[in-house]
């Protein structure tokens, strides 16, 4: 009777010892239940990171490569089959419009010819990140899931947040719901479209947001969550053909501040711009002398898309003053505006098609 009841106890104290470990946060320690096993992987989604360098990898030793990033983040390899590719390792301004082809080249070939493969992770520099992310999602022919990840503070720097936007970048990149969104821009936990995302602060790792529309989605502890889709053309209904691209044609950006001289216009004309944006002030105002050599660019069969300095808001279209009048940005910042430019410039160079354009994509 005596060693029964010692058993009970004993058989008590271990109840009461493992309820106190799972409560604590010690599960990891109880043995697994038979019938909750971890998935197995080989049906986990395989994944290609394509590294292109950044601040992401720039160690003060020497750059991390695709594979040290990867083996950097082991709680990778429970979300998915993670595999690496070296495109680049250098800063995002130093990349040159060459190697913007040439990346999404090689994401729309492994999309399209490696059937098994799930999707592709993209670390970009900061700097230029939200122009490379537009190209991408104008070029790249796919349905799978493009995500693109980088970091504001670099791996020797207390804080680095490369790893959780790597992880991150992964698991929304795993996620079935990211299929058809486009290519999408993930860091500090939120997912945001690479058509509207900006960069709004030299150093603060929440500088990437959506003005005025917010978030896609964000990365939370239990699960990837959506509260809304790109509702423009992009990816696999994109009509722009980077197979047939050899070089994207040259698009320069002109400031407007108050009292600025057209001549910075004639400049870009004379150095053979073959288009135009104009960063306009308000709803798209020109100051100084800029009218004038707008109209002078037009003149000369240079194609003028006016958008806004201020950040966000859609320029809207104006009933003709004159014959040639200039093209309409709608809601995008200047540099996506120069981004759907040079695409669109490699089709045609008529007005009507190219605001067209601009009011699909």
């Amino acid at each position: 009777m005596n060693a029964r009841r010692r058993r009970r106890g004993r058989q008590r104290a271990a109840q009461l010892l493992l309820s106190l470990m799972l409560c604590s946060g010690y599960a990891a320690a109880a043995p697994p239940h038979p019938t909750l096993r971890a998935p197995a992987r080989s049906s986990l989604p395989r994944i290609r990171l394509i590294a292109t360098g950044g601040t992401i990898a720039n160690r003060a030793a020497g750059r991390l490569t695709a594979d040290e990033l990867l083996r950097s983040v082991p709680a990778i390899t429970g979300i998915a089959r993670p595999e690496s590719e070296q495109f680049a390792n250098a800063p995002s301004a130093t990349l040159s419009l060459d190697q913007w082809l040439a990346l999404a080249r090689r994401i729309d070939q492994v999309c399209r010819d490696d059937a098994d493969l799930s999707a592709v992770v993209v670390t970009s520099g900061t700097d230029t990140l939200e122009e490379l992310a537009y190209f991408l999602h104008l070029t790249v022919r796919t349905d799978k899931p493009v995500v693109i990840v980088g970091a504001m503070r670099s791996p020797d720097i207390p804080g680095y947040d490369g790893g959780a936007n790597l992880l991150a970048g992964f698991r929304v990149a795993a996620e079935p719901a990211s299929r058809g969104k486009g290519v999408l821009v993930v860091l500090n936990d939120e997912i945001n479209s690479a058509r509207e995302v900006t960069k709004t602060d030299a150093r603060r790792v929440d500088t990437f947001q959506t003005r005025g529309y917010g978030v896609l989605g964000v990365v939370d502890p239990d699960r990837v969550v959506y509260y809304r889709s790109p509702a423009r053309r992009h990816t696999r209904r994109s009509e722009f053909d980077i197979s047939t691209i050899k070089v994207l044609p040259r698009v320069d950006v002109a400031l407007v501040y108050q009292g600025a001289a057209g001549d910075i216009i004639r400049s870009m004309v004379d150095q053979g711009a073959k288009g135009i944006v104009i960063a306009g002030a308000g709803a798209g105002a020109l100051s100084g002398t800029q009218e004038e050599a707008v109209d002078d660019a037009l003149g000369r069969h240079v194609v003028v898309v006016v958008s806004s300095r201020a950040g966000s808001g859609r320029i809207a279209a104006s009933p003709p003053e004159r014959a040639a009048v200039p093209i309409h940005a709608e809601d995008l910042a200047p540099l996506k505006a120069r981004v759907l430019l040079m695409l669109a410039l490699t089709k045609t160079r008529n007005p009507d098609d190219i605001q067209r354009m601009f009011a699909e994509y």
